[in-house]
């Protein structure tokens, strides 16, 4: 059923993302490409679709090998073209464009810098085919960590986002509500995350 292909995947992510760790937290950063492709393998993905869920933040997060080579074509020469299609439907911004985000002037900039990459990001959302799925999961599996860390830290947990707590609350409300439209196997789970995260956050 499942290939070597996808133990290569494993080891490409590990690699990539080498001493990352989540936000805010000192876990491992691999931990969440691996229960995206666990979510996307539980809700009848296939094997490509499994392996771009483990290299989904590659192109975003991660510098290039040694080698030099982009992610992108690195994952496509590896992968194949279909992986790295979903790869790049999942991505909402490279390194470089992080690192000019980075550089704007004033936190205003900043945060319609966000607010711009994500609207565009849901607005690509129903154009994108068999990355759908891999881009749900992922979702789905931030807003499990946001609403545990939210339960446990409360409203200071905002403080790890760049759009703090009312450009948080409302991107996870967008992505619910554009999933449950667009028929995701896991919108509702979504959904019931979000709801939570939303309870949560007006306790204060």
């Amino acid at each position: 059923m499942l290939s070597e292909r996808l133990d290569a995947a494993l080891a490409y992510a590990r690699r990539a993302h080498a001493e990352q760790v989540r936000k805010g937290t000192m876990i491992p950063y691999i931990a969440h490409p691996m229960a995206v492709a666990a979510l996307v393998l539980t809700h009848a993905g296939d094997e490509d679709q499994a392996i771009a869920a483990l290299l989904h933040d590659v192109v975003e997060d991660c510098e290039p090998f040694a080698d030099g080579v982009p992610h992108a074509q690195a994952i496509e020469r590896e992968f194949g073209a279909r992986v790295a299609a979903m790869v790049l439907a999942c991505t909402d911004g490279s390194v470089d464009d992080k690192a000019a985000a980075r550089a704007t002037v004033s936190p205003e900039q900043k945060r319609e810098a966000w607010y711009d990459r994500k609207r565009a990001y849901l607005a690509h959302l129903p154009a994108a085919g068999d990355a759908l799925l891999v881009s749900a999961c992922d979702k789905l599996h931030n807003a499990r960590a946001i609403r545990i860390d939210l339960a446990q830290l409360g409203g200071a947990l905002f403080d790890r986002f760049n759009a703090g707590r009312e450009g948080t609350l409302w991107y996870y409300r967008q992505l619910a509500t554009c999933f449950a439209e667009l028929g995701s196997p896991v919108a509702g789970e979504l959904d019931r995350e979000v709801g939570e995260i939303e309870r949560l956050a007006a306790l204060g």
